[in-house]
């Protein structure tokens, strides 16, 4: 491999693809010269979709293949989605950078009803994830929540051909695709909490390797950074696992950073919420802040009984 090429891991789905090529786009016009490839493959999580992610392993699935592909040096670096970012990153690996967030919104898109309150009682809604289920539940008990798998194209098939009312998905992913004309209404980050690293995309190298490294620092957006950092701070002291609905969402008002957390049981029965504001240079000492307040408000007792294995 030449000094000048740089290798993008990325999943195989349409959103992926656009998303490793902006990032290439972006090395390209930082460094000139620099021959950029896209390894595209699809994962794990990509080829079992019959069955809620929660239950097979959770969203660290998306990546395990392309961090192997690192690891064997068939690729340099690897392109996600922050929100499917495990906030444990395993031995050997580290984020080297994140870029500006995307809308981090999630979006109601139906094409029967113009917005979530003019959904009809006991309406069928389509949603891959727990964070949403239990925040939407919490709402509006009377839905029924059915698990959407499937890329963004297939969802919103499954939308089309009338199996749901309505679907719930990220706002950055149908912007990025061109179809933000689908989206009906737009949650508020207080109606439906976004997920840690919602909207933002992120690199991971090996952390060996100083090359790829301090190419792709050249893209990292400090903002995103330390709002991501206090996110993913807040999750990971929860500690909650692939059952556990957990919502971060953090602005940045100059140097003040707010973060705002949610975690509830999926039937949205259980609810605990809060948020922290300090100095963004403490983003992930205002994350763990924040989720101990709600562990000791009685969101560890809820944590242990998600714990255990259903019987």
């Amino acid at each position: 491999m030449s000094d000048h090429t740089l290798r993008i891991a990325t999943r195989h789905s349409r959103l992926a693809l656009w998303q490793a090529e902006h990032v290439a786009m972006l090395l390209r016009n930082k460094h000139p010269g620099l021959n950029i490839e896209l390894v595209p493959m699809t994962t794990q999580g990509d080829r079992i979709l019959d069955r809620p992610l929660a239950s097979i392993g959770g969203k660290g699935l998306f990546i395990k293949e392309l961090e192997h592909a690192m690891s064997e040096h068939r690729a340099d670096i690897a392109v996600h989605s922050m929100k499917d970012v495990p906030t444990e990153m395993p031995p050997g690996f580290a984020l080297a950078a994140m870029l500006p967030r995307a809308d981090p919104r999630d979006a109601f898109v139906s094409s029967r009803f113009k917005n979530f309150s003019s959904l009809p009682h006991g309406a069928r809604v389509g949603t891959s994830s727990l964070r949403r289920q239990c925040q939407l539940k919490h709402a509006r008990p009377d839905l029924e929540l059915i698990t959407l798998r499937g890329n963004v194209d297939t969802r919103l098939r499954k939308l089309d051909e009338q199996e749901y009312d309505a679907i719930i998905l990220a706002a950055a992913g149908l912007t990025r695709l061109g179809l933000q004309s689908r989206i009906t209404e737009y949650f508020s980050p207080e109606q439906s909490v976004p997920a840690v690293g919602q909207g933002i995309i992120g690199i991971e190298c090996r952390s060996d390797d100083a090359r790829s490294i301090a190419l792709v620092r050249a893209l990292n957006d400090a903002q995103s950074w330390q709002c991501c950092a206090a996110e993913r701070a807040f999750a990971h002291r929860l500690e909650g696992s692939c059952q556990s609905p957990i919502a971060g969402f953090a602005t940045l008002d100059g140097d003040q950073l707010q973060l705002h957390g949610v975690i509830g049981s999926p039937d949205g029965l259980e609810m605990y919420r809060g948020s922290h504001i300090g100095n963004g240079a403490d983003a992930e000492k205002i994350g763990v802040r924040l989720a101990e307040e709600l562990l000791k408000d009685g969101a560890e007792q809820l944590l242990e009984r998600l714990r255990q294995p259903s019987t």
